[in-house]
């Protein structure tokens, strides 16, 4: 895992903000925004397994790649599984691109508001306030059992990893 706080995007480096998670550290709740606009706290700790794919903006190619790919992964999971995609983007543009995407076994919430997730879970770009991209795998308990911050914005996660992680939590 890299330090996570030197990413870069399109090679420049930007500055991430907020609370730097670790894994064995609890999950901390957060709040987002639904696509009809109503807010939801999200707290872990309930039986499931979580992946969160924070993402800059579903408008673009590898966003749109990577939400897509989880939407797949996420037919041949357990129902134990719940996997969210969270950007910065309006839930109008959300709904919109969920719909023309086909994307429908992945939730998919906005962190506009307030920067609730990306402040606490450190992954908020100071420079352009969205997120940067990252994953989070939290286990049956509330524990964060795996992190990864994509060094480079434009590039896509490892999603085997994710996967095998998700697989050993099970």
């Amino acid at each position: 895992m890299s330090n996570y706080r030197t990413v870069t995007l399109k090679g420049n480096p930007i500055t991430l903000i907020g609370n730097e998670q670790k894994v064995g550290e609890p999950a901390p709740p957060f709040h987002a925004i639904m696509q009809d606009l109503s807010a939801r706290e999200f707290q872990f700790g309930d039986g499931k397994v979580y992946v969160i794919s924070a993402v800059p903006s579903l408008d673009t190619p590898v966003c749109d790649t990577e939400t897509r790919k989880f939407n797949e992964i996420a037919a041949n999971l357990s129902d134990d599984v719940e996997i969210i995609t969270i950007s910065m983007d309006l839930p109008f543009a959300q709904k919109r691109w969920c719909g023309a995407a086909g994307v429908d076994r992945v939730t998919v919430v906005s962190d506009y508001r307030d920067a609730d997730f990306g402040k606490k879970y450190g992954v908020l770009i100071e420079e352009l306030r969205l997120l940067a991209r990252a994953i989070f795998v939290i286990d049956r308990e509330d524990v964060i059992r795996y992190i990864q911050v994509v060094p480079e914005i434009g590039q896509e996660p490892d999603y085997d990893e994710v996967v095998e992680t998700v697989k050993k939590l099970l």
